[in-house]
């Protein structure tokens, strides 16, 4: 009977192991020049025709945006900047060479906003993205969406 007893645990402890499935990957979104590109979540989906945005719901929950600008020289932002910009010390995550990132929004109230924002630098130029969601959305996601920017990668 022992012999057929540990086959029928190992069987049984592999059923909730076979059940779970992985998490769909996120998708990227490209903006109007296929320069730059963000990644979302699986159920944000692109805002209507516009190339370069996302949202969640609907753009009042959450929407992510993805830009290029080239020609614009990517350098981090000076001190006097940010001060214009009313962005607190605590609030720049990153002012580096590589990334810019920094949260320009907090909410004050259940329907006001959380907004990130996160530039690199791209072949001639810069990628810039702007993220904006209501406390409902966990701000870990709004930073993961903005961390995630980058210039498209070269197809060769």
């Amino acid at each position: 009977m022992r012999e057929y007893i540990v086959p029928a645990l190992v069987l049984l402890a592999c059923l909730p192991a076979r059940a779970q499935t992985a998490p769909a990957p996120w998708k990227a979104i490209q903006d109007a020049k296929s320069a730059c590109q963000i990644l979302v979540p699986p159920d944000w989906v692109p805002l209507g025709e516009t190339a370069g945005a996302a949202v969640f719901h609907d753009s009042t929950t959450a929407i992510a945006v993805v830009t290029s600008q080239p020609g614009q020289a990517f350098k981090p932002l000076i001190a006097v900047l940010l001060k214009a910009m009313d962005i607190p010390k605590e609030k720049v995550f990153e002012n580096s060479a590589t990334r810019i990132f920094y949260q320009d929004k907090t909410s004050r109230g259940p329907e006001d906003t959380n907004a990130f924002s996160s530039s690199v630098p791209a072949k001639g130029g810069t990628c810039s993205c702007h993220v904006v969601v209501v406390p409902r959305i966990a701000e870990d996601v709004a930073k993961k969406i903005a961390l995630s920017l980058s210039a498209v990668p070269d197809k060769t």
